[in-house]
Formats: C-alpha cells, sequence, structure tokens
C-alpha cells in the first residue's frame, strides 16, 4: 500500500450542516485542533454536506461562528464537500476499473424480497449476497451488471471478506469479522457520495494522518479499512474518544438529557476560555492536579495517550465553578465591560462590579439579580419592614441611638478617605464597644438595602456614597421613631 508523503501531523474537523452544534463534536474540534498546534501540523476544517435532505441552512455560518468563538482556529477551510464532487467521482472509477464498485440495479421492492428471503433462511441481509454477478445469479441476482452513468447508486463490492485488525490510538488493538463487511453505498442516486466513501477520499486527497472521532465509528471501521485496502492506501491513525455521558452518567449526553447547542453557553454568559477548559476535561486527563488552565496551556499539555476509556460525565456544576475560575482570572477593564452589558445605565457603577462577580457563576446570572430586583438598592430608596431593622432583642431607643452614632462617624471621614477601608475602620471602632457588632452593623446594613441579605455595610456605604447613605439612615431613624 501507498500513501501520500506527509511528515506533517495533519487532523480534521468534519461537522454535517445539520443545525446543530453537540458539545461532543466541539470537544472532537477541540482535541484534533490542540494535537495539530501542539506538533506544528494542519488542522483541517471540512464541511460535510452531502445528504442535502438533513442540510439546515444557515448551518456552516454556526459551524465557523461556534469554533470562532472557542478560539478554534483552522489551517485550511472550510472545505466543502458539495463542491468536490468530481473528485469522488474519479475515485469511483477508479474502483469500478478495479473491480471493487458496481452499481446498483435493484429498486426498493427488489431488495425487499431478497430481505424476506435472509429472514426466512434465518440470517442476517447482505447485499453482497445480492451482487448483480454471475456467481450471485443463483441467489437471484443479475448476471450482466449495467455500467456506471455517473448517476445511478453505485456500491463498493467487498472482495475481501476476512476479519480486519487495527491499533487505535486510545483503546489498543481492536478487531471485526465478516458481519462487520458488506456492499455499502458508494455514490447515491443524487450524484453524491455518501459518508462512508466521501470521508475516505477526503482524508486521502487532505493527506490526514490521525482521524479522531467517537465510539459509534468503531463498528464502521472494517468497512472504511477494506475501502482503503481497495484503493491500495494506507489508512491514518484512528483516535477513538470516549462519549460525553449525561448528567447521571449512563447514557450518552443528548438534547433530551439537557445538551445544548454550543452558543447557547455563549448566550448563558459562559467564557469561551471555560467551555474549551471544561470540555477538555471530560474524557481526558492532564495527569496533573491542575484544573483550570487557559487555550495555550491545555494544547501543551495535551496528549493522545492521557485519552481515557470511559466517558465522562458533563456535570454543569463543574462547568459552572470553572467558568467562575476563569471570571476572576478577567482584568477590571474586561470584569467592567462584560458585567456593564447585563445592567441598566443607573446600575452602571464601578463599584458594584466585584459585588456582583462574587454572587455569579456566569454572567446571565446578572440578569436574573436584576429581574428580581437585588440590585435595586444602589439607584432605589429601599422599602423597609420596620422590625427587620431592629437586631434581634435590641431596643428601639438603643438601635436609634446606634444609627445616629454611625452617621456622625461616617460624617466625619473626609471625601479623600472615602473608601470601603476606612470606612471599615471606623465602624468596626464603634462596633466593638458594643455588646454586639450586629447592634449597629446590622440596623445600617438593612436601612441602606432593604433586604437581609446584601454586601456588608462597609462596601454599601462606599458605592452609595456619604450623602445618600446619610439620608437612608435618617429615614431609617424617622421610621423607628414612629413606632
Amino acid at each position: 500500500m501507498s500513501n501520500k508523503i506527509n511528515t506533517k501531523i495533519v487532523t480534521r474537523f468534519a461537522p454535517s450542516p445539520t443545525g446543530f452544534m453537540h458539545v461532543g463534536g466541539i470537544r472532537t474540534a477541540l482535541y484534533s485542533w490542540a494535537y495539530a498546534k501542539k506538533n506544528n501540523g494542519i488542522f483541517i476544517l471540512r464541511i460535510e454536506d452531502t445528504d442535502k435532505e438533513r442540510e439546515v441552512e444557515g448551518s456552516i455560518d454556526h459551524i465557523i461562528e461556534s469554533l470562532k468563538w472557542l478560539g478554534i482556529n483552522w489551517s485550511q477551510g472550510p472545505i466543502l464537500q458539495s463542491e468536490r464532487l468530481d473528485i469522488y467521482k474519479k475515485y469511483a472509477e477508479k474502483l469500478i476499473k478495479k473491480g471493487h464498485a458496481y452499481v446498483d440495479p435493484y429498486t426498493k421492492k427488489e431488495v425487499e424480497v431478497f430481505r424476506k428471503k435472509s429472514e426466512e433462511e434465518k440470517k442476517p441481509f447482505l447485499y453482497r449476497d445480492y451482487r448483480p454477478l454471475s456467481t450471485n445469479a443463483s441467489q437471484g441476482g443479475l448476471e450482466n451488471p449495467p455500467k456506471w452513468d455517473g448517476i445511478a447508486p453505485l456500491r463498493f463490492k467487498a472482495n475481501n471478506i476476512k476479519r480486519y485488525e487495527w491499533n487505535d490510538l486510545v483503546f489498543g488493538n481492536l478487531s471485526a469479522g465478516e458481519e462487520a463487511l458488506d456492499d455499502f453505498i458508494l455514490m447515491k442516486g443524487d450524484g453524491y457520495p455518501t459518508y462512508n466513501f466521501a470521508h475516505i477520499v477526503d482524508d486521502i486527497e487532505m493527506g490526514v494522518t490521525h482521524v479522531m472521532r467517537g465510539q459509534e465509528f468503531i463498528s464502521s471501521t472494517p468497512k472504511f479499512l477494506s475501502l482503503y485496502e481497495a484503493l491500495e492506501v494506507k489508512p491514518p491513525f484512528f483516535v477513538t474518544l470516549p462519549p460525553i455521558m449525561g448528567v447521571e452518567g449512563k447514557k450518552k449526553l443528548g438534547k433530551r438529557d439537557g445538551a445544548k447547542d454550543v452558543l447557547e453557553y455563549r448566550n448563558e454568559g459562559y467564557l469561551s476560555e471555560a467551555i474549551v477548559n471544561f470540555l477538555s476535561l471530560i474524557g481526558w486527563n492532564p495527569g496533573t492536579d491542575q484544573e483550570v488552565f487557559n487555550q495555550e496551556e491545555f494544547v501543551q499539555m495535551f496528549d493522545i495517550s492521557k485519552i481515557g476509556h470511559s466517558g465522562g460525565q458533563f456535570n454543569e456544576e463543574k462547568l459552572d465553578w470553572i467558568n467562575k475560575e476563569h471570571i476572576k482570572k478577567l482584568s477590571e477593564e474586561d470584569l467592567e465591560k462584560y458585567v456593564f452589558n447585563y445592567l441598566s445605565e443607573e446600575l452602571k457603577i464601578k463599584k458594584i462590579v466585584p459585588l456582583i462577580i462574587e454572587r455569579i457563576s456566569k454572567f446571565n446570572d446578572i440578569k436574573e439579580m436584576v429581574e428580581k430586583g437585588e440590585l435595586d438598592f444602589f439607584y432605589k430608596k429601599p422599602k423597609y419592614e420596620i422590625e427587620k431593622l431592629i437586631y434581634k432583642d435590641t431596643e428601639i431607643n438603643k438601635t436609634i441611638d446606634n444609627i445616629k452614632i454611625g452617621i456622625e462617624a461616617i460624617e466625619t471621614i473626609s471625601e479623600n478617605n472615602f473608601n470601603k477601608d476606612n470606612i471599615k475602620i471606623v465602624l468596626m471602632e464603634l462596633a466593638d464597644k458594643l455588646e454586639n457588632r450586629g447592634q449597629i452593623l446590622h440596623p445600617i446594613r438593612y436601612a441602606l438595602s432593604g433586604k437581609e441579605k446584601s454586601p456588608d455595610p462597609f462596601i454599601l456605604i462606599d458605592v452609595l456614597g456619604k450623602e445618600e447613605v446619610i439620608t437612608r439612615l435618617n429615614q431609617a431613624i424617622q421610621i423607628l421613631s414612629k413606632i
């Protein structure tokens, strides 16, 4: 067997434009891209658009947008199979000439007759038992097959019915017997090649050295190997990836289990770096305790030998944690930009950015906070439940006196020194003189926010500013004085 001389590592990602970018497909792209990039190789984006019935309009743009968002950049492409029909026909003619392909002359009705015959004989139905050749005439096949006109369906003729053995770079030595071989369709009646044919032709033409794909392709590998053999071409290295399992870890992650299109995660406010980080760890282990890393670090660490055999569970809690870790790594400028995208003009206050970041795992959480009114107190005077202004069993008059003392202390802080650190020093000095710190800190906090759970009072005072703080605290005193 021969193959094109290629000293470079060449990988590819070859999605079908069917409208949904599953995280499993993205992980395949990610591993293929990382392996090529680490080895200074070539990563090809190929669009397998030969099944026109399943193609969804806009899907190619969607694939490109998804990969670009994740920072998965290709060396060549996007290459569309639909623009390569002459190449597939050339290979088809080559197989016909070698005696490895024939025109499928049967109608669906005739095939059904053959299928029933196999059922009656209690054996699996195989097209190769009904080839239109004289050796199969006794089975009902045609003695003189028609010539291919470039349009009629063309089948591969599996001449070498044997057990195939191959080495997978993840799963090791694998094999499958004669039952896995049959005369599969190469070219369909619409003039387009099938996946089984087109992807092999393209991998040969593009010099692909490593093919990464899911476990579902293991059962079809003997077909692929028989076709490589017929074309007298050495197969590439196969790298089988373990499946991404659903939340319960019992079956592959599917739409019914909550699988989302990858761009939905962007819409929910996840960082692309976090998605890459998270997906890379499902089925692959860096061999260290490091769980948070950027793309460049992932590329340097990536090694096919560290891909596991068993499927990894898709855990959104882990994704949220990883995303929060990546949020922490953003610059102040980037944090402000992301947070402000979700805020109204009244809330675009730089000082509240750290407060929001503390409470979210993804940026869409901010939208939920805003809708629930959890940030309203930053620009609206709060409404109180009077009894909640009082800390435990503290007397009303004592609470009023504590708030007044707090106001006096806040007024002593100059504008130049008005920040959360100085505010904390002044108020904590007062709080430490009381039986319980909560006697002063609680009513101030509640008076400023109107919420039992809110940022600490020092931060609230810093964000709201001296004038607004004193106004709100005086309002609380007036309410308490009327009881």
